[in-house]
């Protein structure tokens, strides 16, 4: 499923050495792109990706080709790599497939294969599709590093971890958790994010940076949730069964948290960086510290009047905290 592209690679100044005008590849500024029909597919693809046409219904993919043509004006040199991830599909769907294929395949594990099975998944579950709109909208919205939603799709490894979990996380309800477990562990290689097949994640999900990120097999977590770096969502021993936390709609959990057992964060509660979670957080409070407490006490804590997930705000309760020690 991977795209033959080898006989439509846009031509370098090389190519076209005999017009002698001195034109260098970093020099050009125009980037033809052959209509889709005229690709030549290679024997292992299929075509049946192509038939779903571009709609104007969809603004993000047509934006996503908007951002990829200027990157290709601005920088030449990458043209080929963006025709083959981007502009040589015409669904959001069968770029991110190919793109993750290409991402996670090895000795024994076929792009072709992989992007088959990626694309099988996408096209049976609209759930999915209309969750990786919400998240790349999450990402752009939410991260400052977010430059576009093409830069997103091909460098954020957390954006591209999330939409990798909601594939094994399919495959996983089909019974086929071989696979989901085969998928599971490339990601982690990959990407540095290890997420349990049978973890339930929502849409609108930002893992920034998302290094160390670790989600285990029984967590659940709602919708517009931000999760920073070297968070765990983990167990705390060999129990079995329910073990896992549960988070809910617009939580913010900060870098190198740890939140630990079948503990419940409310909805739009905000967990501190570095802090260690081991009871269940009321809705629009903030945890802070080892072990985590409660901003303002148990019996009256601080009640949050935005959603943190969408401020991304890590340090507005210090002015709120005259008790806070550094």
């Amino acid at each position: 499923m991977a795209i033959c592209y080898e006989n439509h690679r846009p031509k370098t100044s090389t190519d076209r050495s005999s017009q002698n005008d001195g034109t260098s590849l970093y020099k050009c500024r125009k980037f033809l792109i052959p209509d889709i029909s005229e690709i030549a597919p290679c024997s292992s693809f299929n075509q049946d990706q192509f038939k779903k046409p571009i709609t104007h219904k969809d603004e993000i993919w047509l934006k996503i080709r908007e951002e990829a043509r200027h990157d290709v004006e601005e920088e030449p040199i990458l043209s080929e790599y963006y025709f083959r991830s981007i502009l040589s599909h015409c669904s959001l769907e069968s770029s991110l497939a190919n793109h993750l294929a290409m991402k996670l395949t090895n000795s024994n594990l076929q792009t072709n294969i992989l992007c088959e099975i990626f694309m099988g998944i996408f096209n049976e579950d609209q759930e999915i599709r209309k969750s990786i709109r919400f998240d790349l909208s999450a990402v752009k919205e939410r991260d400052p590093a977010c430059i576009s939603y093409v830069h997103c799709i091909l460098n954020f490894k957390g954006f591209l971890a999330i939409q990798s979990h909601r594939i094994a996380h399919k495959l996983w309800s089909q019974d086929r958790k071989t696979l989901a477990l085969l998928i599971q562990n490339r990601v982690s290689e990959v990407f540095g994010v290890d997420i349990h097949p049978g973890a339930e994640i929502g849409r609108g999900i930002l893992l920034d940076h998302a290094t160390g990120v670790v989600i285990g097999e029984t967590s659940v977590i709602g919708n517009n949730v931000s999760i920073l770096h070297y968070v765990t969502l983990g167990g705390t021993g060999k129990v079995c069964g329910d073990r896992h936390p549960k988070i809910g709609d617009g939580v913010l959990i900060g870098a190198c948290t740890s939140i630990l057992g079948n503990v419940r964060i409310g909805e739009g509660a905000k967990i501190g960086a570095g802090s260690v979670v081991l009871k269940d957080v009321p809705a629009r409070t903030t945890a802070v510290g080892n072990p985590a407490r409660l901003l303002g006490g148990k019996e009256n804590p601080m009640k949050l009047d935005k959603i943190p997930s969408l401020t991304m705000d890590h340090t507005s309760f210090l002015c709120n905290s005259p008790d806070y020690v550094i």
